[in-house]
């Protein structure tokens, strides 16, 4: 039979505490101590801190990363798309605001200059309007409020009619007078074949019209031989008799100061060269 002693039954008894804590059958567990319960919580918090930590590593990308591994966890943002620039509006200029910087813009250009122009006063020169005419003086008027450089023109058909035009746009408006070789191939004009009105009068009358404003001295003269043709073999009404005699004026004023002979010996020079009507035989 063991011996027992004071020593015996403190062991025992220390022995029963630590069964009871150990063994989840005794029936009854006590709590654990507070060392092991403060080992316990700094393992959860290292748990927690670990799982936070991998979460933010997936969340953001660490600098030193691989950018292999930052493409499959981050997504870039799209740029956002440029919009068009707005078109500016056009804003409309009033048309006489217009035409003042068009006539600023040549007076800066040409310095202040006069334009250079190959007529000069007393040329021999056509118009296409009134004929032939000359030049007889140059002269600078404000008209509009405009100042501007003029020549004056002296038609030759009317002395008393004086006609101006602009310096700056006199090479597009009236022309030279013929040359007499010139003035020799107009009256052969009269040879060829002369068109009449045929069944459209009004068309014929149009062309002729147009012939006789466009400042050609041959298309006039074939204004004289066709008209000159039509009232020898039918007659003419009184709107052509007035065109012809105004082809006529036309065409002689020229020819006067092509061949350098007055108006009336022109006139005898183009009845010369014109077709004879055939006179009936007896």
């Amino acid at each position: 039979m063991p011996e027992t002693g004071p020593d015996t039954v403190s062991e025992t008894a220390q022995m029963s505490d630590s069964t009871e804590e150990a063994s989840p059958a005794g029936g009854k567990l006590t709590g654990p101590s507070p060392a092991k319960e403060g080992a316990g919580s700094d393992k959860a918090s290292a748990r927690k801190g670990a799982k936070a930590g991998e979460k933010s590593a997936t969340d953001t990308v660490p600098s030193g990363t691989d950018s292999g591994a930052a493409k499959g966890t981050v997504k870039p943002k799209k740029a956002p798309a440029k919009k068009a620039p707005a078109k500016p509006r056009s804003r409309r200029v009033p048309a006489k605001r217009v035409r003042a910087r068009r006539r600023a813009g040549s007076a800066k250009s040409s310095g202040g200059k006069k334009k250079q122009t190959s007529f000069r006063v007393g040329d021999k020169v056509v118009h296409p309007h009134h004929g032939a005419a000359e030049i007889i003086k140059r002269a600078k008027l404000d008209l509009a409020g405009e100042p501007r450089q003029y020549f004056e023109l002296e038609i030759a058909t009317e002395s008393s009619l004086k006609v101006l035009i602009p310096v700056d746009t006199i090479d597009e408006t009236i022309r030279p007078v013929i040359t007499k070789t010139a003035a020799g191939n107009v009256l052969l004009k009269f040879k060829e074949d002369p068109q009449d009105s045929g069944a459209n009068w009004s068309r014929w009358y149009k062309v002729l019209n147009e012939k006789m404003t466009s400042g050609d001295i041959f298309q006039v003269a074939e204004v004289v031989r066709d008209l000159t043709h039509a009232q020898q073999a039918k007659g003419i009404s009184p709107a052509l008799k007035r065109m012809l005699s105004k082809a006529r004026t036309t065409l002689s004023s020229e020819l006067a100061f092509a061949l350098r002979i007055t108006p009336d010996q022109a006139l005898e020079r183009i009845d010369a060269a014109l077709p004879q009507p055939e006179t009936p035989e007896e």
